[in-house]
């Protein structure tokens, strides 16, 4: 068996970042484990953020959620006047893409990670343009 169990997101203000995630993505409050501050999904990974005093290189984070979930995140991504889109590149504001008979957005997070809500994995529907 090999699971994801951890990965680490750099952060500028950890405290910030980790509340964005919680708050946006409608999770429990962010715990504290050594340097971290760890957000924990449903799925037993847990977002490890850690600050940094420089430069951060943006990442990618992805979380496939059920369609209720997707439809609470982004309201409330709308209620703070987010900017979203519908592709990874950046070249579809404000639209919501319906890959694989699902919706996807992206968004980016205080330190420029690129986010991800999707309601079906890529290569799951009869859209397989991924």
């Amino acid at each position: 068996m090999i699971q994801l169990n951890h990965t680490i997101v750099m952060a500028h203000d950890q405290d910030r970042t980790a509340r964005f995630f919680t708050e946006v993505l409608g999770l429990p409050e962010a715990g504290r484990f050594g340097p971290f501050r760890t957000v924990r999904p449903d799925n037993d990974v847990t977002l490890d953020v850690l600050e940094s005093g420089g430069d951060i290189a943006p990442q990618h984070y992805a979380f496939l959620v059920g369609e209720e979930e997707f439809d609470a995140i982004f309201g409330r991504i709308v209620e703070r006047d987010i900017t979203y889109w519908a592709d990874p590149h950046h070249g579809e504001p404000g639209v919501v893409n319906t890959r694989d008979g699902g919706r996807g957005i992206y968004f980016d997070d205080p330190n420029g990670h690129n986010l991800e809500i999707l309601t079906r994995e890529y290569g799951s529907g009869p859209d397989q343009r991924g």
